[in-house]
């Protein structure tokens, strides 16, 4: 057996992680050999390496450990063996999901979900994980408060608009309303401060998103969430990568005779989504280019929440371009070779 690939499925939980040692030979023959639990801490962490050098089939073979983005229970873990260069691959839960259906497994167990997981990184080509710089991390944790923050002020803000349409609303309800609201928007500027603070001790950081910002429509924390929820755009190499990543690419359903509308797969990165929606309604009124797109777009007898995502997603395509070209935003800028966009599909010509 001329083993070409190993994998370490390991299933994540709070407390413990499964794992299922796999390997495939040239012929696609697969082999699986072993399965262990170990706690979710640097005592099983250890233990794990030592368990996967006795599971070698081949010992010049490669090594990949993959894992599922099972909230924060797998980071841990994952750090941990890149730290030891191991080749790390974290992969979206419904990619895992999708993939055991087609195994036709009747139960479902934390040692059946580490095979599923072996099986998917042996049959499918894999990209390794690129854990996050110190900075990264802390900018996305900030921006991720920031939104958290924002949500709730928002809810805030509703609840004393209802209040102010009620009959004899509680004077003392109100009161705590109000008071919980500032401390939002005093906890919104302290976090937007830190993040302003650790934009200008980078230099390199600090210029690529002032040539950004220069964009009308497209504000710091906008470009500052897009940066830090792709970790630099690090392993994103074209815009239609990174607008697969946010949930923005479109999605066509048709079979025979039935003609499905197009949509937005929205299976993505949703603080990503919603950090360029927001800015898509500023940029259709200050922004002459995206205004003059969206207007375009209406008038092909597109939805106006069609065009405005639309919007969204040149954002989101525009932050990424000029962040990997490190240049600042022109305004008379115009690719040379672009596509009308048909009446019936939402894309965004780049």
């Amino acid at each position: 057996m001329n083993v070409i690939k190993q994998v370490v499925g390991i299933d994540v939980a709070k407390d413990n992680f499964e794992v299922r040692f796999g390997a495939i030979s040239d012929q696609q023959e697969e082999r699986f050999v072993g399965s262990a639990t170990f706690p979710n801490e640097k005592r099983g962490f250890r233990k794990l390496l030592e368990w996967t050098k006795k599971q070698l089939i081949q010992v010049d073979a490669p090594v990949w450990f993959v894992m599922e983005a099972t909230g924060s229970y797998y980071e841990h873990l994952a750090y941990f063996l890149s730290e030891h260069h191991e080749q790390v691959v974290v992969v979206l839960p419904n990619k895992i999901k999708h993939f055991a259906k087609t195994l036709e497994a009747k139960s479902k167990t934390d040692r059946l979900d580490a095979r599923s997981i072996c099986q998917f990184g042996l049959e499918r080509p894999l990209s390794p994980w690129q854990a996050p710089t110190p900075q990264m991390k802390l900018l996305r944790e900030l921006v991720r408060e920031h939104n958290t923050l924002q949500q709730m002020a928002t809810q805030v803000k509703n609840q004393l608009h209802a209040k102010d349409h009620t009959y004899q609303p509680s004077a003392e309800t109100t009161k705590r309303l109000h008071t919980q609201l500032r401390l939002f928007q005093k906890q919104l500027k302290s976090v937007e401060q830190q993040l302003h603070s650790l934009v200008d001790d980078d230099d390199n950081l600090r210029r690529r998103i002032t040539n950004i910002t220069a964009a009308k429509g497209i504000g710091f924390m906008t470009v500052i969430t897009a940066v830090a929820e792709t970790n630099g755009f690090a392993l994103i190499t074209s815009e239609k990568q990174v607008t697969s990543y946010a949930g923005l690419d479109i999605v066509v359903r048709e079979s025979g005779a039935r003609q499905g509308k197009p949509s937005l797969s929205k299976k993505g990165n949703k603080h990503l989504r919603r950090a360029v929606f927001m800015p898509a309604l500023a940029a259709c009124r200050f922004n002459p280019t995206l205004r003059e797109f969206y207007l375009r777009l209406v008038r092909t007898k597109a939805n106006k929440k069609v065009a405005l995502l639309a919007v969204a997603r040149k954002i989101l395509c525009l932050i990424f371009t000029l962040w990997k070209k490190n240049v600042q935003y022109d305004p008379n800028y115009r690719h040379q070779n672009i596509r009308s966009v048909p009446n019936n599909l939402p894309l965004v010509t780049t």
